[in-house]
């Protein structure tokens, strides 16, 4: 076999195992989200945290972040309202339309949220040194920037 063909064949297995550990992110998305609190469930976290990092917004917009259809996300933002983490407010620039704003309780449950989830990473990484915490961090934030924006692709 000429060299071409072993280095073909050297990235190709090299990208399939890439791939196994890439789709088993599920299993630390699940552990991260079993240390939610019961009342605020994966997808309301995720709507409390885009309104947190955007601001304000309309619904469209929340189905657009999260990649998901407007009925889900509208799913989510409802639990968050029920629960005062989020209000509606009429949109100054079109008074059919509502603007989801975070609350102050909504806050107080992000705080929650980002010390839980802290909490877990610092137990479950404990033997991991700081220089490999940092690798990861700059990887994982470097494999979401060359996916791009994919959210503007889901539709």
């Amino acid at each position: 076999m000429d060299d071409s063909m072993d280095s073909s064949m050297d990235r190709g297995n090299r990208y399939e195992n890439l791939a196994r550990q890439v789709s088993a992110i599920g299993a630390v998305k699940r552990g991260l989200g079993r240390v939610l609190p019961a009342e605020c469930p994966s997808g309301s976290a995720i709507v409390l945290a885009l309104l947190n990092h955007h601001g304000d917004m309309r619904m469209g917009r929340v189905a657009e972040l999260m990649a998901v259809d407007m009925s889900v996300s509208s799913r989510h933002v409802a639990h968050t309202v029920d629960r005062g983490w989020v209000e509606r407010l009429p949109d100054p620039a079109d008074r059919r339309s509502r603007i989801l704003h975070l609350t102050l309780a909504g806050e107080d449950m992000l705080a929650v949220l980002d010390r839980r989830l802290t909490d877990m990473l610092a137990r479950t990484l404990a033997e991991w040194s700081d220089d490999d915490v940092e690798l990861l961090t700059t990887l994982l934030a470097r494999l979401r920037d060359s996916f791009g924006d994919c959210r503007a692709h889901h539709a």
